[in-house]
């Protein structure tokens, strides 16, 4: 799979911040010598947003990159930056800060994902996506939240890919058993997820109520994982608060311990798909 804009920026924001850290200036000297906020160079650093050629040039000069051909591959870096993904065309719709999680998934090779309330968007059927969106988005227009149906249909590709994206879903009991959009569309939802389980690349838990307290008190959270290893792997949390992305190592590795614990906690695959097969029996 080609390296597309989100993860360039990212390499392009790492090197820069080891330029910088190696070279002995803070954060806030450089951004005061680029006539940035210091919030403005953070984004760049962290690949959250694609940097001018005007800075880009200005910081290497402070730095003291004179080699051309590294140069060159940073400069490469930043154009690839500025590339639109796919996801472009839905800006309009999308969420402020969502369209970063749209375009690591867009390159990721795998992703463990823990949900306590709602059904992976990965994994949704659109009748239920339309059901969740209506009321997340209540101000939206009809038009505006079918383009975010759609959108997330369309995120659903990543699973056709070859080879395919390595999904590990654990969902909370809680989100098998509440009956979103209806009876019909939860059953036609929780057919959808046994089928899907049995795709390649894709692994889904059920953690019971029976299980007790776990590991995932703290909310639903995803762990996004790239094909280069010298890509850091991306902790995703979506909240009231809005989008939250965890890039340091203590921080990613919390949520990769708690999401062992969880998948210890939950029942096993099989016994995972008879228990959504139980919940689509119980609707009535």
């Amino acid at each position: 799979m080609a390296t597309g804009p989100t993860v360039r920026r990212r390499r392009l924001g790492t090197e820069l911040r080891r330029l910088r850290d190696s070279s002995r200036y803070k954060l806030e000297e450089v951004a005061a010598a680029l006539g940035v906020a210091p919030s403005t160079l953070s984004r760049i650093e962290t690949g959250k947003a694609p940097t001018k050629s005007a800075y880009l040039n200005q910081m290497l000069e402070m730095y003291g990159v004179t080699d051309p051909a590294q140069r060159q591959v940073l400069v490469d870096m930043a154009r690839e930056g500025h590339r639109k993904g796919w996801w472009a065309a839905y800006d309009d719709v999308l969420p402020s800060g969502f369209d970063i999680y749209v375009g690591l998934e867009a390159e990721t090779a795998g992703i463990r994902s823990y949900e306590i309330s709602v059904v992976p968007g990965l994994l949704q059927t659109a009748d239920y996506a339309l059901a969740v969106i209506r009321e997340m988005f209540p101000r939206y227009t009809a038009a505006q939240i079918d383009r975010l149906v759609d959108l997330r249909m369309a995120r659903q590709q990543r699973l056709d890919d070859e080879p395919p994206l390595e999904l590990w879903a654990i969902l909370d009991e809680a989100v098998i058993r509440r009956t979103v959009g209806g009876p019909a569309v939860m059953r036609r939802q929780l057919n959808h997820l046994i089928a899907e389980a049995n795709r390649p690349g894709i692994t889904m838990q059920i953690l019971p109520f029976a299980c007790g307290a776990h590991a995932g008190h703290g909310g639903s959270f995803s762990i996004l994982e790239f094909p280069e290893r010298s890509d850091s792997e991306v902790g995703y949390v979506e909240s009231v608060a809005g989008h939250i992305y965890l890039e340091k190592d203590r921080e990613v590795r919390a949520r990769s311990e708690a999401f062992d614990r969880l998948r210890a906690a939950a029942l096993s695959p099989s016994a995972s798909a008879d228990l959504i097969s139980q919940a689509a029996r119980d609707l009535v």
